[in-house]
């Protein structure tokens, strides 16, 4: 069974609308042919040389991404240039590249949930909820036992794969943990929020030194959360494997497949 570009992408629309998608955000179809057909699609959380290349090895005719490729304004798509090569590579192949990335964010399946959910949490809301309040930003919810902050960076590091950043975690290691507020990706937008706030952690990733810093003097000052630090590849990478079922529930017969190369920019770590 085939499915053409337009069909799948009328599939996305449903599960991951873009009037989900924040203002500055720039999801959806970047390039490919609509009315082509498509027997696999391929999904990965960046599109790089490498999961270009794996996309491309397997046949793919749609590679899904979350994160945009074309995020930031180009003047110029050719090929001396990172991103012409990719998008040069993909149409002479034959596959087209959509991405689903904060309109996959906020639904009830979305990246936020299923980091949730694999961490066991119950309860779970977002944190900053959209009209329907199922919906929205990050996610918040209860552990069904309470444990120390230090265990639960241990079993943060069980759930996702791992990466040369690894967990880093600001807080009491012996901390009582019962309420968790977490945002897959960059989520330091949050940390004034009032269920985050609330918390007795938070985890998002790429926290930076001054938010990072005033957030935990904050804390001391007047209460607040422990942070842990995830690596932002790992924390969404987990998403891939639901959208994949919601996927093939929606488009039966076209094969999805989940890369599980590793999209971390890091390679390794020096401790001192």
């Amino acid at each position: 069974m085939t499915a053409s570009i337009a069909e799948v992408g009328s599939v996305v629309e449903a599960l991951w609308p873009l009037s989900g998608a924040s203002a500055w955000d720039a999801p959806g179809l970047v390039t490919g042919d609509p009315a082509a057909p498509v027997t696999r699609i391929h999904l990965a959380v960046d599109a790089v040389s490498e999961s270009v290349d794996e996309a491309i090895a397997l046949g793919a005719g749609l590679m899904l991404v979350h994160h945009p490729l074309l995020l930031r304004g180009v003047t110029s798509v050719a090929e001396d240039r990172y991103k012409g090569a990719l998008i040069a590579r993909l149409i002479r192949a034959g596959c087209a590249l959509l991405s689903a990335h904060t309109n996959a964010d906020v639904v009830e399946t979305g990246t936020s949930a299923v980091f949730a959910e694999r961490l066991g949490l119950t309860s779970i809301r977002p944190i900053v909820a959209a009209t329907d309040s199922d919906r929205g930003i990050g996610r918040v919810g209860e552990l069904p036992r309470p444990t120390t902050l230090g265990r639960l960076a241990r079993m943060l590091g069980e759930i996702l794969p791992a990466t040369a950043s690894g967990i880093r975690v600001a807080g009491d290691y012996d901390a009582e943990v019962t309420t968790v507020a977490l945002c897959g990706g960059a989520g330091d937008s949050l940390l004034g929020e009032p269920a985050v706030l609330g918390a007795d952690v938070y985890i998002t990733s790429d926290l930076r030194h001054h938010p990072a810093s005033e957030s935990r003097e904050n804390s001391r000052h007047r209460g607040g959360p422990a942070l842990i630090d995830v690596a932002h590849w790992a924390s969404e990478w987990l998403w891939l494997d639901v959208a994949a079922s919601e996927l093939r529930a929606a488009l039966p017969g076209v094969t999805v497949t989940v890369s599980e190369l590793r999209t971390d920019p890091w390679d390794f770590v020096v401790v001192q």
